[in-house]
C-alpha cells in the first residue's frame, strides 16, 4: 500500500484532475516535514454512556488534529479505522495495516455529572504503551472534551514545544471565542448523534436522523455540520429508495438555503448541491460549476461518494474508476469504495475486473449492506448465479425494510431460472408503491433478463419522469444491452446527451479533486 502526504501534488490525467497525497517515510524528526501516521480508533464506552459518544469523539479528535497549525501528524482516514475496528482486530494490528507509527485508544466513563476519557497512546512497531491521559469534562461539554483531548496529544506530539492551542468551539462555530449557549450545545449533540444514525441505512434511523439535523438546524442556523450532513443524508435517502427525489432535492434545497452568513465550510454543500442540481434539476452547466468550485476541499468520504456518482451518471467512467482508486490509496478500508469501484467497472464494461473487485468487497466487508447489493447484480450477470442468489437472500433477510433489496433479490432469482419467484418480489414491489413511493428503476434489468423489454423501457421512462439518480447510470449498465437498438432507449439517452452538450457549450467541466 502506497503512503501518502498531505501537501497535494497536482495530477492531469485525460479530463480532469485531483490531488495525490504522499506521506514521507516516518522515523525523522517530527519538526520536520515527515510527519508521524496517527490512527484514531473509536473509544469504547462505560455504562450509562451512548455508543455513538465514543464514535464521535474520536472522530471530533480527528478533525481538531487536522487543524492543528502547524501539523502535527497525518491522521488515518476515518472509515478505514473505523472498518477495521468494526471487525474485532487488535489496535496494533489495526495499526500495521494503516501503516501508522502511532496508535491512540481511549474508554469514556460517566458518573452522574461528568464524562471522563482515558486515552493511551500506543507505539505500532512494538505495541508499547507511551502514554495515558485522563480528560474529564462536565456531560454537556463534549466539544471541549475533544479540544482539550487534542491538546494533550499535540503536547506530547511535539515533544517539550509546549501545545499549540486548538479553539474550542464547535464545528462551523464563528471563530471569536465565546461560550456555547445551551441551544448551541443541544445542537452539536443532536448533530453528533444524526451523524451516526443516518449511515446506518436503516430507514427508521435514518428518518430519526432527519429529525435531529433539522432540529439542530433550526437551534442553530450557523452550524454548518449538520447541514452538510443533512444534504448528504437528503442524497441517500434518495439513492436507497427511501424518499422520493422530489423531496429529497427539497431537502438538500434547504441545507443549503438561509445560511447566516459567510462561513469557511460553506463549500462543503457544494457538491452535494451539484449531484442534486444534475440529478433532479437537470442543470448540468450550473452542476459542474459547482462540481469545479469545490476542487480544493479536502478529502471527505460523502464528498468523494457524491463526486464519483456524479460521474458514473455522466457516463464517465474512467474518471469516475481514477477517483475510486485515489479514494482507496487514501482510505484503503472503507467498505463503500471498494463496493463503489466494483460498480464503476461494471459500468464500464470491465466484466473480469468488476468480478474481482466484488468478491473482495464482499470478502472484507459482508456486513456492508451495499457490498451484498452490488454483489448480487453484478455476480448474476456475470453467471455466478448460485453464489449472486445467496448474497441476495442474505441481504434481503438482513434488510427487509431495504426495497432495493427486493429488487436486486429478483433480479438474482430471474438470472438463475427461477422465474415465478423474481416475478412474485416484482410484484410485491408494484403493491408497495401503490401505498408509498418505491424506487422501481433497477427492476428494468430484471425485466431484461425476463423477457420482458416493453415492461424494462417502461421502468426507465418512469424513473426519467421521476427524476431518479440511477437512471442515467442504468441507461450505461451492461444488464440492459438487449434495449440499445430500440428507438424508446434511444430517446431516453438523447436526454443525457442533451445536458452534456449544454454543459460543454458553456465551457464547464467536471474536475473531482481531493
Amino acid at each position: 500500500m502506497d503512503r501518502f502526504l498531505l501537501s497535494p501534488v497536482e495530477i492531469k490525467p485525460a479530463g480532469y484532475r485531483f490531488r495525490e497525497f504522499r506521506l514521507d517515510a516516518p522515523g525523522e524528526n517530527l519538526r520536520s516535514s515527515a510527519l508521524p501516521r496517527l490512527a484514531i480508533l473509536p473509544f469504547s464506552t462505560g455504562f450509562d454512556v451512548p455508543e455513538y459518544l465514543g464514535l464521535a469523539i474520536a472522530e471530533q479528535t480527528m478533525q481538531q488534529l487536522s487543524r492543528a497549525r502547524p501539523a502535527v501528524a497525518s491522521i488515518a482516514a476515518r472509515d478505514s479505522t473505523y472498518a477495521l475496528a468494526r471487525r474485532g482486530l487488535a489496535a496494533q494490528e489495526i495499526g500495521k495495516l494503516l501503516q501508522a507509527e502511532l496508535i491512540l485508544t481511549g474508554q469514556i466513563l460517566a458518573t452522574p455529572g461528568r464524562l471522563r476519557l482515558r486515552l493511551e497512546a500506543m507505539r505500532v512497531e512494538d505495541g508499547a504503551s507511551l502514554w495515558v491521559e485522563d480528560v474529564i469534562a462536565e456531560r454537556e461539554q463534549i466539544v471541549e472534551l475533544a479540544v482539550e483531548l487534542a491538546n494533550r496529544v499535540t503536547s506530547r506530539l511535539r515533544a517539550g514545544e509546549g501545545p499549540i492551542a486548538i479553539n474550542a468551539r464547535a464545528e462551523s462555530e464563528p471563530a471569536e471565542k465565546r461560550d456555547l449557549t445551551p441551544a448551541r450545545r443541544e445542537a452539536h449533540e443532536l448533530c453528533l448523534r444524526a451523524h451516526y444514525e443516518w449511515q446506518s441505512m436503516e430507514r427508521h434511523r435514518m428518518q430519526d436522523a432527519m429529525g435531529r439535523l433539522l432540529r439542530a438546524i433550526e437551534l442553530n442556523p450557523a452550524l454548518m455540520a449538520a447541514r452538510v450532513n443533512l444534504a448528504h443524508l437528503a442524497i441517500m435517502h434518495c439513492v436507497y429508495g427511501y424518499v422520493s427525489p422530489r423531496i429529497a432535492a427539497a431537502t438538500v434545497r434547504r441545507a443549503a438555503d438561509g445560511i447566516p452568513e459567510l462561513n469557511d465550510e460553506a463549500d462543503s454543500l457544494l457538491p452535494a448541491v451539484g449531484w442534486m442540481e444534475f440529478h433532479f434539476d437537470r442543470d448540468a452547466r450550473s452542476s459542474l460549476g459547482l462540481i469545479t468550485r469545490s476542487a480544493g476541499l479536502p478529502y471527505d468520504g460523502a464528498n468523494a461518494r457524491a463526486r464519483s456518482w456524479l460521474l458514473l451518471s455522466r457516463h464517465r467512467f474512467g474518471e469516475a474508476i481514477e477517483l475510486l482508486h485515489a479514494a482507496i490509496q487514501l482510505d484503503p478500508y472503507a467498505p463503500w469504495v471498494q463496493a463503489s469501484l466494483a460498480w464503476a467497472l461494471h459500468l464500464a464494461g470491465e466484466r473480469d475486473a468488476s468480478v474481482a473487485q466484488i468478491r473482495k468487497a464482499i470478502d472484507f466487508s459482508s456486513g456492508y449492506d451495499n457490498s451484498l447489493f452490488f454483489g448480487a447484480m453484478i455476480l448474476g450477470y456475470n453467471g455466478e448465479t448460485k453464489r449472486a442468489v445467496e448474497v441476495a437472500e442474505i441481504l434481503a433477510r438482513r434488510s427487509w425494510h431495504y426495497d432495493v433489496a427486493t429488487s436486486t433479490h429478483a433480479y438474482a432469482l430471474a438470472c438463475a431460472g427461477r422465474v415465478e419467484e423474481s416475478h412474485d418480489l416484482l410484484e410485491q414491489l408494484d403493491w408497495l408503491s401503490r401505498e408509498r413511493f418505491v424506487l422501481n428503476t433497477l427492476n428494468a434489468a430484471t425485466h431484461v433478463v425476463l423477457g420482458e423489454a416493453d415492461a424494462a423501457l417502461e421502468e426507465l421512462r418512469a424513473a426519467n419522469e421521476n427524476r431518479c439518480p440511477w437512471f442515467f447510470q442504468m441507461l450505461a449498465d451492461p444488464r440492459l444491452k438487449p434495449l440499445k437498438g430500440r428507438p424508446e432507449f434511444a430517446a431516453l439517452e438523447a436526454s443525457l446527451a442533451a445536458m452534456e452538450a449544454d454543459a460543454k457549450m458553456d465551457g464547464e467541466r467536471c474536475e473531482p479533486a481531493f
